[in-house]
């Protein structure tokens, strides 16, 4: 069962990841709603090339993260990677529920601003995501720890 969880984690956070690095080098393909908006559909920030690459290095490591859960290792863990290792999917799990309740604005569950494409492609696809992964993440996490 861990596997199966932290192969499907694995591979939602590598095409996060790719799509994202797709992105900072100019791809346009589902660009049109990914930034959240004001009302007037104003983006609230557009990121750049390196914060967005930034981003898809993140979602790749939380992707390792996974997979670090289920692997068998017949050496002692460096001291980093063991840390990771107890604390990463608490981490992940934390991020994403959060993501998914939201900041009361923009995004998550109770966001204010909920008729731009931003937030209607948020309601529908990027806020139950986040909780799916932040659920995933919580599940793999009990289950590594039975």
């Amino acid at each position: 069962m861990a596997t199966l969880l932290a192969s499907i984690l694995f591979l939602i956070f590598l095409f996060l990841s790719g799509i994202h690095v797709y992105w900072a080098f100019g791809g346009r393909w589902a660009s049109g709603a990914v930034i959240p908006a004001r009302e007037d559909n104003q983006v609230v920030m557009m990121p750049g090339i390196a914060p967005t690459l930034i981003v898809a290095l993140g979602l790749l490591g939380f992707g390792f993260t996974a997979l670090i859960q289920v692997m068998v290792f017949n050496s002692e863990l460096p001291a980093w990677l063991a840390v990771i290792r107890a604390y990463g999917l608490w981490v992940i799990a934390g991020i994403f529920i959060i993501r998914a309740i939201g900041d009361f604005n923009y995004v998550g569950f109770f966001k204010k601003i909920r008729h731009t494409k931003f937030a209607v492609n948020d309601t529908k696809i990027y806020t139950p995501l986040c909780l799916l992964v932040g659920i995933l993440a919580l599940l793999l996490e009990l289950n590594k720890e039975m």
